[in-house]
């Protein structure tokens, strides 16, 4: 992934934001206020990264949407007669959406005297799409072999439809889970926030039991004291749970709606995130 000045804005405000927090904040007794700063310091930075994948998600999902159209026409013209190579010089200037500009360049190649085989390869690379690879792939065969082109170029069009098809089936399957398992996930830190003030401050000056060797008489209180924990230590793995399963939730989701560990990288950052400003927020006002 290459960084636009987007990339670069967010990580300078995250540094200067994380320098202002360690000048003004670090030896503050109460760490909270530098610990929150410090989550707000994450999301300034990678926000921007995550924006740029969700987007270039999206961008390949309009894109694979726009070949399949862009197929369709390419069969129909080789149907009538006319070779691969001037069909697609044909269609350049036809409205593919985000695709325009790939096809735009694969007909000004073609034109340039450069082999079809080469520049569909070319086309490919620059898409950078898996089932429009395969389909490039399949219609650089056809090209190369001869015969019944249009046949060929109007079953990889079916192929990607079924294959869209297949995925928004999926998607609107699945969206009733996302919802349940955003739902769960916010229960999921109430009950940790809960344990954390309500539970945990009942065991605060509890001794560990390794002390007890069987004369009692021989316990103090200075040595109970040491082996104390407090409320603060012992809440602090419940912050670690929650991200873990925020992080790992998130990329569930993503490969259950949209076939992708890439697309949930949106929802683990969402999660990851809420559970840190909630739980970090949550100490700072209420602990």
């Amino acid at each position: 992934m290459r960084l636009s000045r987007m990339h670069w804005f967010g990580i300078i405000a995250g540094i200067l934001l994380l320098a202002i927090d360690f000048i003004f904040f670090l030896n503050e007794e109460d760490m909270n206020l530098f610990i929150f700063l410090v989550g707000i310091t994450m999301v300034v930075i990678c926000l921007p990264f995550v924006v740029s994948i969700v987007v270039n998600n999206q961008r390949e999902q309009e894109m694979s949407e726009m070949f399949l159209e862009f197929s369709r026409n390419l069969a129909e013209s080789v149907a009538t007669g006319t070779p691969i190579s001037k069909s697609i010089i044909n269609m350049k200037n036809k409205n593919y959406g985000g695709l325009s500009p790939h096809v735009q360049k694969l007909a000004n190649q073609i034109q340039l005297g450069i082999p079809v085989e080469k520049s569909l390869k070319n086309f490919s690379y620059d898409v950078n799409s898996p089932v429009i690879s395969r389909a490039i792939a399949l219609i650089s065969e056809a090209e190369k072999a001869g015969g019944e082109i249009d046949y060929i170029l109007e079953s990889v069009a079916k192929s990607i439809s079924e294959v869209e098809k297949l995925k928004k089936e999926r998607r609107a399957a699945i969206s009733n889970l996302i919802v349940q398992g955003y739902i769960i996930f916010f229960i999921f830190i109430g009950i940790m926030l809960v344990m954390e003030f309500k539970i945990l401050p009942l065991t605060e000056g509890v001794g560990s039991l390794g002390l007890f060797n069987g004369d009692i008489s021989n316990i103090d209180q200075a040595s109970l004291s040491q082996s104390t924990y407090s409320p603060e230590e012992l809440s602090r793995p419940f912050l670690f749970l929650l991200l873990t399963q925020g992080f790992f939730a998130g990329l569930t989701i993503g490969k259950l709606t949209e076939g992708s560990v890439k697309a949930g990288v949106k929802h683990s950052f969402i999660l990851t995130i809420a559970a840190f400003l909630i739980s970090s927020g949550a100490r700072l006002f209420l602990g």
